[in-house]
């Protein structure tokens, strides 16, 4: 069977080369003899492939030497529970920008360890975010927490949420390496892989080297960034396959330009499709246009009793993962680094033609 075009929003579409390399790699790692899933941990063998896909996130970030790049498991959730353990640091609340449901998930977790100030916070039932000028923030907060890309919403900030010398913490599972990112603006960049990094499992957190030691009495080990870091992401047997397949995803996003070049074909993608649905009288997409994401597209039809004809036609011409998270309803289209501009056209062209023959 041919390979689809895979729109799902996660675990989602690793890039082919990719895929390809780890095929031709699975029994015998340049000529290891072994598989990179059967390697110690410790090994010179996986030690290898550790440093150079860290080296190798590091230049495509442009991630500056004061900060500590940790490979870990649990994924996005777990650091939820993570970022206020070790950033609260004594001081009794952090500030939380609520966009939508993962921004929603992780201030209930946060509620847990400390008074949670909501600064900003999109009304019920709308497809926007907070107005920088109208966020109340806490110049005494102990960090300011937002999601910059809300996966289920299609959600996008069109600004850096800013706070003095307040920490800012970013969740960045849907958008990270999609475009540069100025990291020395941040405290601690988190993502889970299975968007835009490699497959599920794995989690990359990114965090300032001040950040890092202060972690609340009580704190279990596996949650203290300190001993994580100090253990080089290694303090028991981290996700080892997840972690080489990252490394290959790296590698292929320098064989493509760098993050400029994957900023310029991801505007390409998003702006077609965008359009293709502001040009037409049957689909529609509610997020503010200020505020549309580059990697998530959500979208309806005039009458949802076409959603699954609309899937079932999308299937059979090799569309898959189109159907919305049910708290929105409709279509979404997740379209990160792997998807290539020929799935969107593809994508567009199909839409084009269920447009012509339903509407």
């Amino acid at each position: 069977m041919a390979r689809v075009y895979n729109f799902s929003a996660g675990p989602a579409a690793l890039p082919e080369e990719v895929l390809k390399q780890a095929r031709d790699e699975m029994l015998d790692w340049q000529g290891s003899g072994m598989s990179v899933m059967e390697m110690s941990h410790r090994g010179k063998e996986f030690m290898s492939i550790a440093a150079q896909a860290e080296a190798d996130l590091r230049e495509l970030m442009a991630i500056p030497d004061n900060y500590k790049v940790l490979f870990l498991q649990g994924g996005a959730s777990s650091q939820f529970s993570m970022v206020p353990m070790n950033l609260l640091r004594g001081k009794a609340s952090a500030d939380y920008l609520n966009t939508g449901s993962w921004s929603k998930k992780a201030i209930a977790e946060a509620k847990k360890y400390c008074e949670v100030n909501v600064a900003g916070e999109t009304p019920s039932g709308e497809f926007t975010v907070p107005a920088a000028e109208s966020l109340q923030l806490n110049p005494d907060a102990a960090y300011l927490h937002y999601t910059p890309n809300e996966t289920i919403q299609g959600v996008e900030f069109p600004y850096l949420p800013e706070n003095g010398d307040v920490p800012l913490v970013g969740d960045f599972s849907s958008t990270i390496l999609s475009r540069p990112v100025d990291v020395s603006k941040f405290g601690v960049i988190y993502a889970g892989a299975q968007k835009n990094i490699g497959p599920a499992g794995l989690t990359v957190v990114i965090v300032r080297d001040d950040l890092i030691g202060g972690a609340a009495s009580g704190t279990p080990a596996m949650f203290d960034y300190k001993v994580q870091a100090d253990g080089e992401s290694m303090y028991n047997t981290p996700p080892t396959y997840g972690w080489y397949l990252a490394g290959l995803v790296f590698q292929w996003l320098k064989r493509k330009g760098g993050l400029a070049a994957m900023a310029e074909i991801n505007q390409r993608k998003s702006a077609a499709l965008y359009a293709a649905i502001d040009g037409s009288d049957f689909y529609n997409n509610p997020v503010d246009p200020a505020c549309r994401s580059w990697m998530n597209v959500p979208f309806t039809l005039p009458d949802a009793e076409l959603d699954g004809q609309f899937l079932s036609e999308a299937k059979e011409a090799g569309l898959v993962t189109l159907k919305g998270h049910r708290s929105v309803g409709g279509m979404r289209a997740s379209i990160y680094n792997a998807m290539p501009e020929a799935g969107v056209q593809a994508l567009i062209d199909f839409m084009a033609d269920f447009e012509q023959r339903n509407g």
